[in-house]
């Protein structure tokens, strides 16, 4: 019942809530890697928000698309076609590895992944579909129950669980379950373990491994070398599908079109989001291999989305691929190298256990120098989070970053068009803050 005393200011309720309003953020405006909040304050965004306005705020190109699309016709049913959606597809067909040259339009990144375990469990006739610990595949039921962040799927699952999806160990080497010497036997040993899963869950009943080029909100994990190529031959001997999920390391996150082109592998599902259209309106799909894509135009698809490659959304991904062309994906790569080594640079703290990543996606893992292990363990432990409190310092400095998951680690990801400069103010500001917080 309404409390007739409450006045009738409403606000939406945020996502990933954590009950104090106080904490969250008010932004009102952004030009570049630079945000803005209702009381005029500046921040570097180093997060890209949710690591999806990889061609930074406020770019006028992606803004004069969707307002042309909108002035000629604003939405086309997903069930027929519409000129800017098929352009967006036949663009999208240059860039995908491969032959993946055929793309099913979808909304959001969990949907985009439930709709390429649909294909894959129709095309083959299977079940299961595989996926790490520590993954984030989306909270949706169909993607939470293939996420393997166990808060994530918990609360998804809190009243009705869905099934079909196992889970195996990522080639982590921080803190790792495997007792490797060298990044080759890590990756032996990890591939080996899937190799092992495959076998013990009965191959004949999976449908598809699914994984992504690097880890995303886990932990920026990239694979050892030859990792990839060992899981793509484990598919290959048992028939099983390899889908990539792209929905945070595509269109120039990692230094490439796709996270997946740095481990020179080709998969036969691939899911994108987030960046393909930096953001500006939601829009997701899957690029296929041919010959599923012939499975499904034969068999046809029985469901759909209504607002599946909307043509806003499908304009403002052409825009946005142009804006990554013109310059800004061959930014990701010449920055990485610099973010990286200033972020080694942290490692003098004691309180930094691992930096890793790749292209514009890192990570810093903070653990107690004694132990090795996390000052606290949010999955396992209660108490207050030393993590947060770098967050929050850090922000406090003019620079928002992310929180992994779980959170004792925090994520960067900051605009394609980031420079130099912008990475130095970044990374003194959570040097000073872990400073403020351990020392």
């Amino acid at each position: 019942m309404a409390d007739p005393a409450h006045d009738l200011v409403s606000e939406s309720i945020p996502h990933w809530y954590g009950g104090d309003s106080d904490d969250v953020l008010s932004l009102v405006d952004g030009d570049g890697v630079v945000v803005t909040d209702d009381e005029g304050n500046e921040y570097l965004d180093f997060n890209a928000q949710l690591y999806c306005v990889n061609a930074g705020h406020g770019d006028e190109r992606i803004v004069e698309a969707i307002r042309e699309q909108a002035s000629r016709i604003a939405y086309v049913s997903a069930s027929k076609h519409n000129d800017t959606r098929t352009e967006l597809a036949s663009r999208l067909a240059e860039i995908t590895p491969g032959e993946l040259n055929d793309v099913f339009f979808s909304v959001s990144g969990s949907e985009a992944n439930e709709a390429a375990v649909q294909f894959a469990r129709e095309y083959t006739g299977a079940r299961k579909v595989l996926t790490r610990y520590r993954s984030y595949h989306g909270a949706t039921y169909g993607a939470g129950s293939l996420t393997g962040d166990p808060e994530t799927r918990n609360a998804v699952e809190r009243y009705a669980a869905m099934t079909g999806a196992a889970k195996f160990l990522p080639p982590v080497a921080h803190r790792s379950p495997f007792d490797a010497d060298s990044p080759e036997d890590l990756a032996r040993q990890a591939a080996d373990h899937l190799a092992y899963v495959i076998q013990q869950e009965g191959p004949d009943s999976i449908a598809a491994v699914l994984m992504e080029p690097v880890g995303g909100t886990s932990g920026a994990y990239p694979a050892p070398a030859d990792y990839w190529q060992r899981v793509r031959d484990i598919c290959d001997e048992y028939d099983i599908l390899l889908i990539a999920d792209e929905v945070i390391t595509g269109f120039g996150r990692c230094g490439e079109w796709f996270g997946i082109q740095t481990e020179d592998v080709v998969p036969d599902l691939l899911t994108f989001a987030k960046g393909i259209t930096s953001a500006y309106v939601p829009l997701a799909g899957v690029a296929v291999h041919p010959d599923i894509a012939a499975h499904l135009r034969e068999s046809g698809i029985d469901v759909g989305q209504t607002f599946a490659g909307h043509p806003l959304a499908c304009a403002a991904g052409v825009a946005a691929l142009d804006a990554y062309e013109d310059g800004l994906i061959e930014n990701a790569r010449a920055r990485s190298d610099h973010l990286e080594a200033r972020l080694r640079e942290l490692e003098a703290h004691d309180a930094v256990g691992d930096v890793r990543g790749r292209g514009l996606l890192w990570a810093v893992e903070f653990t107690d120098p004694e132990t090795g292990e996390p000052f606290l363990h949010p999955w396992v432990d209660d108490g207050d989070n030393p993590v947060r409190d770098v967050i929050g310092e850090t922000q406090e400095r003019g620079v928002l970053v992310g929180g992994g998951r779980p959170k004792t680690q925090i994520i960067l990801s900051p605009p394609l068009p980031v420079t130099d400069a912008e990475i130095d103010r970044a990374v003194d500001a959570i040097d000073s803050a872990i400073a403020s917080v351990f020392e």
